[in-house]
């Protein structure tokens, strides 16, 4: 609930309308949720509405706990006000619990005082909260005393309760509109660029939110995304996530954009169908596949299972690859050459070097973002925290950007310089690991190993974590003493994916680095994303040791954090292709298209007859060729020991491979050849059966 920048809603709606459904679906990522009854007990005699009240039950999770509060309705003010922040609480409905209100059983009762009660709990509670309330407004007014009283108070308790949730929704026939917030979500478009026909483009580059930036909507509008480039052939039409599959649906959110959302730890983000990826391994088992295989590329298919939803996963199409450019100053960049981030990431706003090139291979689209540049951190904080806050709202926004696109895929890349430092320190400040073991060798232009720049990058990190030894370890305020702006980017773009159910690759150290912050603040984040490989990194391999990533393959590429998952990319769609479209093996019922065989066990010969054999009066097997008739050219086979010449081919008068025999006592050695012709023109051999030269 809380990531998406609710804390209460209210859900409306009519008779039949859907309305528990829909609420039900809100709190339906939450491990527990306490469930809140308030209807009174049915009729022994009304079977219909026994028969509701069983529906009710039957749809919720094992997981839950019901409370009732028919015997006291003001109890129910007491339960939402004693739930704790990490609880999440439905209510269905205040229908029932009016009706309660109003039983003459518990008069006398002042139902306006304990509606204020209810709104006011409603308000103060630190708890998730989901209320269900049906929607009479719309109706004719009663004829009845009971039935005005009923209406009067219920329309009360609506207005009241609205005015204290975060959001209100109405359901009709199924379909939920937002009534609260009123003002309608801003999708910000991303323009499509083809490439240019020789020489560059001028891009329209936004810049990312820093410190004071427009990051509220409060504040005034986003700033612009950055633009997104599509080398070569376009993605597929955003309409293509609206195929009706499950991993495509977006999550019950209204864009952080529009709700002012606050990141803080322990969000309940989505987590992947846990039933998909066991059962796309099970159907493997069943394929028409030889030996072990796809081996270890089994974990790919259970992954896209996983996250699309279904045990057949399809692959990959509508793919955009991120690449963050962010500079860190002081130490960190050491060894870095000046400028060399920038030209790389112009270079790929241009459709040009290996990320764009390998890009428009893989029909991906790219979009360059310019994240926050970070200070010194062996002298101070890399960014402030309003900074840091603005950098994970804008990372947030650009996966739910690309999700709103039809984006199925991400791949996170950067580009900055002492990008892969600071990232180190990151892992140093969150694994207890130590600078040496994870900061990789730097290198020169020329490709040689820079030890003088890698010694200064350890001072650096060993430095900044004795200036932050006393600073708290929360994931924002590692982010602000170490990660930087790139970082900080990154950690929001793997939330927002997580939310919107979109798969990410990850590839290179402040991914990773990324991947072991948003574990603090929503450890559902590191069950969708993938590690294709660890390109030899030892920051990589540490980070994905402590989030459970096992990198895929064993490349050791070095093309730049972003170009190593898309150069396997190709690989990895032709294994879920293939999973796809393989049929079942015919030990396990699947149908076996080839022809059947012969019932005798003699092999046969496409386009032509079999071969036959017949066996002559004196023992002597005959065969005819498939195709060839019995009195031309045949060949005769004559068993050992009934003649010494070998037989010859009439067509070609070429000697006939011998037949073994069967095997037979060897005669003992005489004094000579005991044949009258040699069986190959082999060296000669003297009278002792040795041979010659």
């Amino acid at each position: 609930m809380s990531v998406d920048g609710w804390n209460t809603v209210l859900v409306l709606g009519g008779i039949r309308s859907g309305k528990s459904e829909f609420a039900e679906s809100l709190v339906a990522d939450a491990p527990t949720v306490r469930y809140v009854a308030t209807s009174a007990a049915a009729d022994p005699d009304d079977t219909e509405w026994a028969t509701r009240l069983a529906a009710h039950r039957a749809r919720r999770p094992g997981s839950w706990t019901t409370e009732e509060t028919a015997g006291d309705p003001r109890r129910l003010a007491d339960v939402l006000a004693s739930a704790g922040p990490n609880e999440t609480v439905l209510v269905d409905d205040l229908g029932g619990w009016v009706t309660v209100l109003l039983d003459p059983a518990h008069q006398p009762a002042d139902d306006v005082a304990t509606i204020a009660e209810l709104a006011e709990a409603v308000r103060a509670s630190e708890a998730r909260i989901v209320l269900v309330s049906p929607e009479v407004g719309l109706s004719l007014v009663p004829t009845t005393p009971l039935g005005r009283a009923f209406t009067d108070a219920l329309g009360a308790a609506n207005r009241a309760v609205a005015d204290a949730c975060d959001a209100v929704a109405l359901v009709v026939a199924g379909q939920p509109a937002w009534l609260k917030p009123s003002t309608p979500a801003r999708l910000v478009g991303v323009p499509a660029q083809a490439v240019p026909t020789g020489g560059t483009t001028v891009p329209t580059s936004g810049t990312a939110a820093t410190a004071g930036g427009a990051a509220d909507p409060a504040d005034g509008p986003p700033p612009p995304l950055p633009e997104v480039l599509t080398p070569t052939v376009p993605a597929a039409p955003a309409a293509a996530a609206a195929d009706g599959t499950a991993w495509a649906a977006p999550t019950m959110a209204l864009p952080v954009v529009a709700t002012g959302l606050v990141i803080q730890p322990g969000m309940e983000l989505p987590m992947p169908d846990e039933y998909a990826g066991p059962q796309a391994v099970q159907r493997l088992g069943t394929l028409d596949l030889p030996g072990a295989g796809l081996g270890v590329l089994e974990r790919v298919v259970e992954f896209a299972a996983a996250t699309q939803g279904t045990p057949t996963p399809t692959p990959w199409t509508d793919v955009r690859v991120l690449l963050l450019h962010g500079d860190h100053a002081g130490g960190t960049a050491a060894g870095a050459v000046p400028g060399e981030s920038a030209r790389l990431a112009g270079q790929a706003r241009a459709g040009r070097g290996a990320l764009a090139r390998l890009a428009a291979e893989s029909g991906a689209s790219l979009q360059v973002v310019d994240a926050p540049p970070s200070a010194p951190i062996e002298h101070g904080p890399a960014l402030d925290t309003d900074a840091v806050e603005s950098a994970l709202r804008y990372g947030w926004r650009l996966a739910e950007e690309a999700a709103g696109a039809g984006v199925r895929l991400l791949v996170l890349g950067a580009c900055g310089a002492g990008a892969e430092a600071a990232a180190a320190a990151v892992l140093v400040a969150t694994a207890g690991a130590e600078a040496p073991t994870v900061l990789g060798r730097v290198h020169t232009a020329d490709g040689e190993i820079d030890d003088a720049a890698w010694m200064v990058r350890c001072a650096t990190v060993r430095d900044a974590l004795h200036r932050t030894r006393r600073s708290p370890r929360d994931a924002k305020d590692v982010l602000a003493e170490l990660g930087g702006g790139d970082v900080a980017v990154a950690t929001g773009v793997l939330l927002g994916a997580t939310a919107r159910r979109v798969p990410v690759l990850l590839d290179g150290p402040v991914g990773l680095a990324a991947g072991m912050i948003s574990r603090d603040l929503a450890g559902q984040t590191r069950h969708w994303c993938l590690l294709v490989d660890h390109g030899g990194h030892p920051a990589v391999r540490l980070a994905a040791d402590v989030l459970g990533l096992t990198p895929l393959l064993d490349l050791r590429l070095d093309l730049g954090e972003g170009a190593n998952a898309l150069a396997a990319l190709p690989l990895l769609r032709s294994v879920l292709a293939l999973a796809g479209s393989l049929p079942v093996h015919p030990q396990h019922g699947g149908v076996d298209d080839e022809p059947a065989g012969d019932p005798t066990g003699t092999s046969t010969t496409p386009g032509g007859d079999a071969p036959t054999v017949t066996v002559s009066a004196d023992d002597t097997p005959t065969t005819t060729p498939a195709g060839d008739a019995a009195a031309h050219d045949t060949p005769t086979t004559t068993p050992a020991g009934d003649a010494a010449e070998p037989s010859t081919s009439a067509a070609t008068g070429a000697a006939e491979p011998d037949v073994i025999p069967e095997f037979a006592e060897p005669e003992p050695a005489g004094p000579g050849p005991t044949t009258t012709a040699p069986i190959d023109a082999g060296p000669e051999r003297d009278p002792s059966g040795r041979r010659a030269g």
